[in-house]
C-alpha cells in the first residue's frame, strides 16, 4: 500500500445534539461580541477533518480553537472510525472551552476500497464514552452553509468524501460557500517521498475529482509539495508544544505518531493558517485535474495555469512566517 507521510494519514466533550445550532460560535468570537467588537476580520469556518491518523489535524484544530478570528461553526469527521475521530475533536474543544457541533461523517470512499480504517490517536484518549449522531454530518454541513449564504469557508483537511457527498446530494450548496479551502493534491515537481501522489486525494480520488470540478465561487488548495517544506523534529515539537495546555494534549497524542515517524509536517496547520494570513504562501490561479487512471494508483493531480480559473493553488511558502503565525495565537 502506498502511503503519504509514510503513507499513513490515518474526547471529551459530552455529545452535542443537532439542537445545537450551526450558528454556535467559538468562545473567542462570543467574547468579542460581548465587548461590542464585531470582529470584522473574523471568518466563519466549518472544519472537515480526519483527525486521529496524522497528528497534523490535531495541530491544526488547536490553532483554530485559539485563533480569535475563527468562528468555528462546527466539525465533521471523515474516513474510518469517524466516531473516534469525533471524540478526539471533542477532547480538544473541551480543553479550549469551545462548544461547537461535532458530527461523524462518511467512513468509506465513493468507489475505491478503504485505505484508512482506524484512528490510532484514540489510544491516547482517557475516556471513550461519548458518542455523536451518526448519518447527520452531510445535512449539518448543508444546513450551516444555507444558514450563512456566501459567508462560510469550508476547510477540508482530509479525504474529500464528505464534501463530494454534500455537493452531490445538495447541488445548490457549492455556490453558497464563500470559499472551499483544501489541504490536498500535489501541483509541482517538488520532491516528496511518494512521487506525484498525495494521501487525501488518493484515499478517495473520485471525490477529489468531483470537488475540484464543483461550482464553488473560490477554491484554494495547498498541496503536499508546499506543506512538505514545513516540519519539526520530535525534540522541537516537545519544546514548543509545552507552551500551552491545548498543545500539551496534542503533544501527548503525538507519541503515537512519532512511534513510526521522524518528523511532524504541518500540512493541515499551514492550510488553516493561510485563512488568516494569506501572505504565508504565494498562490496561482489555474485548473486542477485529478487523474482516475493514473498508475500505480488513481488520484494523481495536475495543475495548469489559468488566470480566469476560480481555483488557486499554493506555489511557495515562507516557513519562518508560518511558525510565527502559528504560535502567535498561543501567546495572547
Amino acid at each position: 500500500m502506498i502511503r503519504r507521510r509514510q503513507f499513513t494519514h490515518a474526547g471529551l466533550l459530552l455529545p452535542l445534539t443537532a439542537a445545537l445550532s450551526s450558528q454556535v460560535l467559538s468562545s473567542q468570537a462570543l467574547a468579542a461580541k460581548a465587548q461590542g467588537d464585531p470582529s470584522p476580520s473574523s471568518r466563519k469556518i466549518l472544519l472537515d477533518t480526519d483527525i486521529g491518523s496524522d497528528i497534523d489535524d490535531a495541530v491544526a484544530l488547536a490553532y483554530l480553537l485559539r485563533q480569535p478570528r475563527c468562528e468555528l461553526l462546527g466539525i465533521t469527521t471523515v474516513t474510518g472510525d469517524a466516531q473516534g475521530r469525533a471524540r478526539l475533536a471533542a477532547a480538544l474543544c473541551e480543553a479550549a472551552s469551545v462548544e461547537t457541533p461535532i458530527y461523524p461523517g462518511e467512513e468509506t470512499p465513493l468507489f475505491v476500497d478503504s485505505m484508512q480504517t482506524d484512528a490510532p490517536q484514540t489510544r491516547r484518549l482517557k475516556s471513550r464514552e461519548a458518542t455523536f449522531p451518526n448519518h447527520a454530518a452531510i445535512e449539518f454541513l448543508r444546513d450551516t452553509v444555507h444558514a450563512h449564504p456566501h459567508e462560510v469557508t469550508l476547510l477540508a483537511v482530509g479525504p474529500l468524501t464528505n464534501i463530494a457527498t454534500l455537493f452531490a446530494r445538495y447541488p445548490e450548496t457549492p455556490a453558497l460557500l464563500a470559499e472551499l479551502v483544501i489541504m490536498g493534491g500535489k501541483f509541482s515537481d517538488y520532491p516528496t517521498p511518494w512521487g506525484p501522489t498525495e494521501w487525501n486525494v488518493i484515499v478517495d480520488p473520485h471525490a477529489a475529482r468531483q470537488v475540484f470540478a464543483a461550482a464553488v465561487p473560490k477554491i484554494t488548495a495547498t498541496g503536499l509539495d508546499i506543506t512538505w517544506q514545513v516540519s519539526m523534529s520530535p525534540e522541537e515539537v516537545k519544546a514548543r508544544f509545552r507552551e500551552d495546555p491545548l498543545l500539551e494534549i496534542v503533544l501527548d497524542w503525538s507519541k503515537v505518531w512519532f512511534e513510526e515517524r521522524e518528523l511532524l509536517h504541518f500540512h493541515d496547520p499551514l492550510t488553516a493558517a493561510t485563512l488568516f494570513n494569506p501572505s504565508l504562501c504565494r498562490f496561482q490561479s489555474g485548473d486542477v485535474y485529478v487523474d482516475l487512471e493514473s498508475k500505480p494508483i488513481p488520484g494523481v493531480t495536475s495543475f495548469r495555469e489559468n488566470p480566469a480559473s476560480t481555483i488557486q493553488v499554493a506555489t511557495n511558502v515562507d516557513s519562518d512566517a508560518f511558525f510565527k503565525e502559528y504560535f502567535s495565537v498561543f501567546h495572547q
